[in-house]
């Protein structure tokens, strides 16, 4: 390669240059070098300044061309720089565009430098499963926690998706989507995020599609259960719950009628909710009356009611 170098020098210097630029980090690269050894080889070639600066990973480094290492102010954004990715950009502190040889250069460099990137990253969601792991030890759990750019007094609460997802969410994050299904648990420490997730996880089961064969809140707070989350260690139906089974088999609309029955403080209030003139909602309840099997309208009932509600989510979702 270097007698190649030479002879190709002679006719083309900047296709010899070029050659010997791609020598140089192919060798780096064979060698597993580090980032600071591949950002001084660009320093050095480019006889310039060269820095590599990475704000997700929180990583500067920026070398002279003798190969001391210098903290400088911010980037330039006249200078000569090419995408490592992931944010990352390698720098020459010179102003572009570049000829052939500092092309050859920024390409090279971000290459070698994509390839140990590549080789030490971590991706999002296996930083997410370490911080929400209460077997993993606390410390790479803070640590997890830093590379997904929560700091140590941040509050943060896990939300619990369907199919085995999972989310963070800071107190200065939107809220979630009203159209999604989610359980949602308890703020606090990056340190308590295991137990909140647990939490968010049985909440999740509270919840349903909200519609009218499976009516019911898209998104349930594990705050707002209280004792309701009891009942989450029910894996099979008990007997409340297969007379709702047995009501929604006799109408489309009457699961949706008992949920907001069960939810709203009159019955002309939960006409209203279902959008029924209030004597249509009573000719409902006498179709439901003699299929449920007790009276729906009396505060123990209603309570009942409640909880047989609850406890056919949670069986589903089992």
């Amino acid at each position: 390669m270097r007698d190649l170098a030479a002879r190709l020098t002679a006719l083309d210097p900047d296709a010899g240059a070029a050659l010997r630029v791609i020598a140089y980090f192919d060798r780096l690269t064979e060698g597993r070098a580090g980032l600071e050894a591949i950002v001084r080889g660009a320093a050095v070639l480019a006889g310039c300044p060269a820095r590599l600066s990475d704000d997700h990973r929180r990583l500067h480094l920026r070398v002279h061309p003798d190969g001391t290492d210098a903290t400088a102010a911010p980037a330039d954004p006249a200078w000569m720089s090419a995408p490592v990715g992931d944010g990352s950009v390698l720098w020459l502190e010179r102003p572009g565009p570049p000829g052939p040889v500092d092309a050859m250069i920024l390409e090279r460099a971000a290459g070698a430098a994509r390839t140990v990137l590549d080789r030490t990253r971590i991706h999002p969601a296996a930083l997410l499963d370490l911080v929400l792991d209460a077997d993993a030890p606390e410390p790479s759990r803070l640590q997890a926690a830093a590379r997904l750019g929560l700091t140590a007094n941040s509050r943060v609460r896990a939300a619990a998706l369907p199919g085995g997802k999972a989310h963070l969410m800071t107190e200065t994050d939107p809220p979630l989507d009203p159209q999604a299904r989610a359980g949602i648990g308890p703020a606090g420490p990056i340190a308590a995020l295991p137990a909140s997730y647990a939490e968010a996880r049985t909440a999740l089961r509270f919840t349903a599609e909200g519609t009218g064969r499976d009516p019911g809140p898209r998104v349930v707070h594990a705050e707002d259960l209280g004792g309701l989350a009891l009942p989450a260690a029910v894996a099979e139906p008990v007997p409340d719950v297969q007379a709702l089974t047995r009501v929604a088999a006799t109408a489309p609309w009457a699961l949706a009628t008992l949920d907001a029955v069960a939810e709203a403080p009159s019955l002309r209030a939960a006409a209203t909710a279902l959008r029924v003139h209030h004597s249509t909602l009573q000719e409902r309840l006498s179709h439901i009356d003699h299929v449920l099997g007790w009276d729906f309208r009396t505060p123990h009932g209603r309570l009942r009611l409640q909880l047989a509600l609850a406890l056919r989510r949670l069986t589903r979702s089992a």
